[in-house]
């Protein structure tokens, strides 16, 4: 879950999906935490709203991130961006892809797509396979 981190700013190489799927899995009970955290200490903000039509009228409290979850996020921005390209790079594109998640809905799933699909075997153009290299991925750095 952690070598991310450990790999903070390093763009090149290959990154095998479970690498990628454990740091989400982490940076998911991380906002989790830290939303709990801040919904308990009263540091999040709700946007009390109400919407009225003809069929449907709501009203309740949307919650938002408060300023420890903007930091965290921040903070794993770089290291999530990383893991990403590295992944890319583990499927035999370039991190360039990346940039099709800004495409409405069709570049998110595209994405999807590659991050859930198995690596390229043997060596591509970004590195050698990271299942060939035979090193437990914890060791990896």
């Amino acid at each position: 879950m952690l070598l991310p981190l450990r790999r903070y700013a390093r763009f090149s190489g290959r990154s095998r999906p479970r690498e990628y799927w454990m740091f989400i899995l982490f940076l998911l009970l991380c906002f989790i935490a830290i939303g709990m955290v801040e919904g308990v200490l009263g540091l999040s903000t709700t946007e009390h709203w109400a919407q009225r039509g003809q069929w449907w009228f709501d009203t309740g409290y949307r919650t938002r991130g408060g300023p420890l979850t903007g930091l965290f996020g921040l903070a794993m921005l770089i290291p999530w961006l990383a893991v990403a390209v590295r992944r890319l790079h583990d499927t035999g594109r370039s991190g360039f892809w990346l940039l099709i998640m800004f495409v409405p809905l069709i570049g998110s799933l595209v994405l999807l797509v590659f991050f859930i699909m198995s690596g390229t075997r043997g060596p591509n153009r970004f590195g050698p396979d990271p299942v060939e290299a035979g090193e437990p991925e914890f060791a990896r750095s």
